[in-house]
């Protein structure tokens, strides 16, 4: 019967609860307290509430209701993307999504005399907890090089009953990128909101911006009805349970002020009311001062803590020490207790203080105790952030004593420290007493080295004194260096093993109330050089299944606190010698910095620890450059080699297994664009500083530019003093398989680094390199050239030079915009042929760098621009080392402002030749010839509108770079080449999952409807020309395709495909132009599906019925007689080669005796060491076609008379 009843008072306090839950659901007390009331937790949408938790990325047009309250229009905060195109000011994406559909709220750009301020404020929040703080990433950057100020940004708590506080001011440095910070707000009472502000007089939009804001630890101890407090805990008047350890602490973690109420016997000071019985009389003349922040300033953000501890405003006091006005003459600062009595150690005296240590003049802050002497009990270094940080001290001594607390200033720009709400023990009693003071301790020793010097990784010192005290463990000392940074409840200590005598640091109970990690930290290290590695072993072990966390993390003296670099979770075993050891990358750091371990344990007990010992720094001297057997040549299997990651920039290249150049299955290096977690506009490799040579060289290397939306890569050279030019540059969409690349680097007149560059303009594509080699000497003519930076080792020769131009750089005449990038910022080679420079007859000639032949026809593409009447002639010769030059190209008409696409066939025969582009004035006025985007293909031209298969790669289709016309491309691959897109299953032309096709994927990394243009080459006139092309396009997917013809810039729409939903369907298309034409492919992306396309044929001038509409006509083309004249010099060539051998082997047959059967010899394939760059063929499968003869009608050859390639990993596309 008692067990009846008292499950049903249990039941009826529960439903008591409930109901009172449900009725707080309803009222304004229960809206913005940090607690879900209502079951759908409608109470806190809008209140920094977002689906599932206090977060709010401002995805939704609401912004969980913060709001821009800006007091002048001039300067604002806006809710904002990044937009379609790469921007030179603001976030290159926004931080939740990493993409550039993703929101955030960013500054309005601004432009005045004066200073404007803009405002974003939250919505009204009822009360807050004393552990309540809100995580955030800001965006910093001065892209406009007119300076940040110094407050571009800080946050402040605005309360109806008091003036305005100031509870975060980051560092006011340039960073191209996202950071994280945390704003510390505190106990609040009483309704409160919160303020982000950003102070400039002058700065572009976007440059100060705010994402991913999320409270934690906001709300007070919730009730528990009918169950009573755990041991050790305390019940409030609320219900709720706090820790024993925060009753009288002068802070009100119940919320309702019972944890401070019977404190009897402590005596207790927030310098409200004066200095209580703390004195301030010091032998130092830098002196605390008893104040509050309204006498400190309200109008720079900068000066003094913003707040008191006690009150959490601007109106309480505290005792405060900074530089002061007059200069700084002595950097430390002491006050003191009275005499207290003597304790012990079953009753020592215990000291609750809070102290703000802020900014560079932070210098640290110690707790002594004088009594026959003077000496520390406690310490703690340096700046810990815009916080108030809760710290105990037990004094334990036999002898009347004093407490002396004191701080120590540094001379820098801003910041100070501040005490407040100093709390005594009932054992700490006064002392009538009055004898003389202790004697002060002997100075410590000057530093035997410069600051900069101190913890440089170089020995300056006798004895190695500047490095000893570092982090090191290998000194005797070394483990002293790491410094407890915590402001939390938990702690890092250093302990000795009873048993080895080993030192390590372990996590432990800290008297802090922030439920943070636990961080220990070093001096400031550094700077440091590429092969900086910290190593060492730790532990977490225990009888849980989850131990906790530990990291590592870089806190720069310039940039602030770093991303972390390393973190581990769970445990690595049950016993206590469960350890295991890291090598972690440090790097190239090029200011001052600090290493910071961050844990987190989920309990702390005797069953669960953290620890770290055996910390190392390996290499770390900024001189010192490692040796690497193979240099710079790198093929990234058995790590970097001579590079390394830019610790400056917003990313790292990561290591990709399975997917590389060398043997398909080891390791390349790679940026996948699509990640979530990537974040920011650039991540670079760099190499090692190479010296300065008699020559130039050449980096050769394979590459990926894979996915609808990629972004770029680029090489650039960089000289000692940071300045960077760019070697070698692509971008879009270059298909799912490798391109060899071959960068000259010119001369250098002093040393020189080389860096790999992912440029991050696109959110869902892949960059990777591989194969890396970098020789001394000139490079052979690359397959691919845009002039992007460079002129790729061509040269110029003849009556006028070409010249390396861009749309900018244009002064008389010239095509505006570029073929590559098609806008005025890409390059170009350039003839002017007017008559005023280039006479009529006079010659101009672009000669290429020397080619290895091969056995192979091969075809050169490239695009040309004719400008003006009459502007002469453009002639493509093939010129062998040996022998009469070959034409393969001709043209000489002006037809229009259009790049046009040129192509010849090659046929060397294992003869190396050169490409040489020759122009003829005739006459013109202000006329010109330019070309770009050189491209030279493994596979013979194919016949002008005969079908693409894709097999070779893209024929003569091209995406087009506008993004003015498109955002994406469309993008070259086939199944089994596939691992992240959904495609379909086979293509068209094989049927099977190795063919190839062109696709456009629906991911969510770009905005659904943005578009690809897939574009033909400009076609003539027609009456009648039939296109047909195979598509396939599911049933899910929303994906449009539209086919266009396009005229005189105008879209002409041909075509719509519906929904198929089934496997690969054919379309015939009749295309009628009375004007020149392309043929365009429209894909409009959708949120789900994919449309691909493939077996791609256009009949000039024959429409669909078979029938001829138009006269044959005969456009620029490649010169066959050309080809052949080669072929025929190549074979004579080889044939007197053949002759000279058999003749050799006839004459030695005889010499060679006592064979008994073949053998065989071995040979390095490289002379130079390093690396092979080894490829391997597949064999011929059956479900390949032979192909059939060469037909001399493009309607002659069949739809499935293909054959695939066995080099087909390695097409290049133009």
């Amino acid at each position: 019967m008692l067990g009846l009843r008292s499950s049903g008072l249990i039941l009826l306090l529960t439903l008591q609860f409930a109901c009172s839950g449900a009725q707080r659901c309803e009222t304004p007390e229960g809206k913005c307290d940090f607690v879900c009331d209502c079951s759908d937790c409608s109470d806190e949408q809008n209140c920094g509430y977002r689906e599932k938790g206090f977060e709010c990325d401002f995805e939704d047009t609401a912004m969980c209701g913060w709001t821009d309250q800006s007091i002048n229009a001039a300067y604002s905060w806006e809710h904002r993307q990044r937009g379609d195109t790469m921007p030179d000011s603001g976030p290159s994406s926004d931080y939740t999504t990493g993409t550039a559909t993703g929101w955030f709220m960013g500054v309005s750009a601004v432009k005045s005399e004066s200073l404007s301020t803009a405002v974003l404020t939250s919505p009204e929040m009822k009360q807050s907890s004393p552990t309540c703080r809100l995580r955030l990433r800001y965006f910093l950057w001065d892209s406009g090089h007119t300076g940040l100020g110094s407050t571009p940004l800080w946050a402040s708590i605005h309360r109806q009953d008091s003036r305005e506080t100031v509870v975060w001011r980051p560092e006011a440095t340039s960073v191209r990128g996202w950071r994280e910070a945390t704003v510390f707000l505190g106990r609040i009472p009483t309704s409160f909101r919160i303020r982000l502000n950003s102070q400039r007089s002058e700065g572009r939009r976007g440059d100060v911006a705010i994402d991913q804001l999320e409270f934690l630890d906001c709300a007070l101890p919730l009730p528990s009805p009918g169950k009573e407090c755990p041991a050790g805990m305390m019940e409030c008047r609320r219900e709720g349970c706090v820790e024993q350890r925060q009753v009288c602490d002068v802070s009100d973690d119940c919320g309702d002020g019972t944890d401070e109420e019977t404190c009897d016997g402590y005596q207790r000071c927030d310098f409200e009311d004066g200095m209580c019985i703390w004195d301030m009389t010091s032998l130092s003349p830098l002196k605390w001062i008893r104040t509050n922040q309204e006498s400190i300033s309200m109008t720079d953000p900068l000066k003094g803590p913003g707040r008191d501890h006690s009150t959490n405003s601007a109106t309480g006091h505290f005792l405060y020490v900074t530089v002061p006005d007059g200069g700084l003459t002595t950097d430390w600062a002491a006050f003191q207790s009275p005499r207290l009595e003597p304790t012990n150690i079953t009753h020592p005296c215990k000291m609750v203080m809070y102290t703000h240590q802020f900014g560079p003049r932070s210098g640290g802050l110690t707790v002594l105790v004088a009594d026959h002497k003077i000496y520390p009990v406690w310490e703690r270094g340096g700046a810990l952030g815009d916080v108030w940080v809760k710290a105990e001290v037990e004094i334990v001594t036999n002898s009347t004593f004093q407490i002396l607390i004191m701080a120590a200033i540094r001379d820098f720009a801003y910041g100070g420290i501040a005490v407040d709400s100093i709390v005594l023990s009932p054992e700490c009693r006064i002392s009538p007493e009055n004898n003389t003071w202790a004697s002060f301790p002997k100075p410590p020793k000057d530093p035997c080295a410069e600051p900069d010097k101190m913890c440089d990784f170089h020995q300056d010192c006798e004895g190695a004194a500047d490095e000893a005290k570092c982090g090191d463990f290998s000194y005797p000392e070394g483990s002293s260096g790491w410094t407890d940074a915590s402001i939390g409840s938990q702690g890092w200590v250093l302990l000795k093993n009873s048993t080895s005598n080993e030192e390590y640091l372990c996590v432990s109970e800290a008297p802090g109330q922030q439920l943070t990690e636990a961080q220990t930290r070093t001096p400031l290290l550094g700077p440091s050089g590429p092969a900086c590695t910290l190593s060492f072993d730790y532990a977490l072990t225990g009888n849980p299944d989850h131990i906790g966390e530990l990291s590592v993390r870089v806190i720069d003296s310039l940039l602030g606190i770093q991303p972390k670099l390393w973190e581990f979770s769970g445990k690595t075993g049950t016993g206590e010698e469960a350890w295991k050891h890291v090598d972690l990358s440090i790097g190239v750091r090029k200011h001052r910095f600090q290493l910071a371990f961050e844990a987190r344990a989920v309990k702390l007990c005797p069953c669960a620890k953290i620890k770290v010992k055996n910390v190392r720094f390996v290499g770390c001297h900024a001189d010192y450059i490692p040796s690497s057997p193979t240099a710079l040549s790198c093929n990234f299997e058995d790590g970097l080699c001579g590079w390394f990651q830019d610790n400056s920039d917003n990313f790292d290249w990561t290591v990709l297994n399975g997917t590389d150049h060398t043997i398909g299955i080891g390791r390349s290096l790679a940026v996948d664009m699509w990640s979530p977690s990537l974040h920011g506009a650039f991540g670079r490799l760099i190499s090692f500083t190479q010296l300065r040579g008699p020559t130039g060289y050449c980096l050769s290397f394979f590459y990926k530019l894979y996915g609808p939306n990629t972004g770029a890569l680029n090489v650039k050279v960089l000289d000692d003093y940071g300045y960077e030019s760019i070697l070698w540059t692509r971008s879009g969409a270059h298909g799912n398989m490798w391109h060899e690349a071959h960068c000259p680097v010119p001369h250098q007149v002093q040393n020189f680094r080389l860096m790999f560059e992912a440029v991050r303009s696109g959110f869902d594509g892949r960059v990777a390199i591989d194969d890396v080699a970098f020789v001394s000497g000139p490079c052979t003519v690359p397959r691919m050239c845009s002039f992007e930076g460079q002129q790729c080792g061509y040269s110029s020769s003849g009556n006028v030079h070409w010249l390396h131009r861009s749309g900018h750089t244009t002064t008389i005449a010239g095509p505006k915009n570029d073929h590559t990038l098609e806008t005025e910022d890409g390059f170009y080679m350039m003839a002017n042929t007017g008559v005023s420079i280039l006479p009529s007859g006079g010659k101009a000639v672009l000669t290429s760098p020397v080619r290895q032949g091969t056995a192979k026809t091969e075809c050169v593409h490239f695009w040309y621009h004719m400008g003006g009447e009459r502007p002469g002639s453009l002639t493509l010769y093939m010129k062998p080392v040996e022998g009469e030059r070959v034409k393969i190209f001709s043209d000489s008409l002006n037809q229009g402002d259009v790049w046009r696409h040129g192509r010849g066939n090659i046929s060397s025969a294992l003869v190396d030749w050169q490409l040489e582009f020759e122009v003829v004035g005739a006459g013109g006025k202000d006329t010109y010839i330019a070309v770009d985007d050189i491209f030279i293909s493994a596979h013979p031209c194919e016949d002008l509108g005969s079908k693409c298969s894709l097999e070779r790669g893209m024929c003569s289709w091209s995406n087009t770079q506008n993004d003015k016309v498109d955002k994406l491309d469309w993008e070259l691959t086939s199944q089994e080449a596939e691992s992240h897109y959904s495609v379909p299953p086979e293509d068209h032309t094989l049927g099977t999952e190795r063919g190839h096709f062109l696709f456009l994927p629906s991911s969510d990394r770009t905005t659904a409807s943005q578009n690809a243009r897939l574009l033909s080459p400009h076609l003539p006139p027609t009456k009648g020309t039939c296109l047909k092309f195979w598509v396939y396009k599911q049933y899910s997917t929303n994906s449009e395709l539209r086919v266009l013809r396009l005229s005189e810039g105008l879209p002409h729409e041909l075509l719509v495909v519906g929904e198929l939903g089934g496997p690969w369907k054919r379309f015939d298309v009749n295309i009628t132009s009375t004007n020149e034409y392309q043929i365009v492919f429209e894909g409009i992306k959708g949120t789900l599906g994919v449309v691909a396309l493939d077996d791609i044929e256009y009949t000039v001038g024959i429409n669909c019925a078979k029938k001829v509409m138009d006269p044959l006509t005969n456009p620029p083309k490649g010169d066959n007689a050309g080809g052949i004249a080669a072929s025929v010099i190549a074979v004579l060539l080889l044939i007197a080669t053949l002759i000279t051998l058999l003749i050799y082997y006839l004459r030695t047959k005889q010499r060679i005796g006592g064979v008994n059967g073949p053998s065989s010899t071995s040979s390095s394939p490289s002379a130079d060491g390093g690396f092979s760059n080894d490829t391997y063929e597949q064999d011929l499968t059956l479900d390949r076609v032979s192909v059939a003869p060469q037909q001399n009608h493009p309607m002659a050859a069949g739809f499935n008379n293909v054959h695939e390639y066995e080099d087909f990993r390695e097409m290049e596309v133009a």
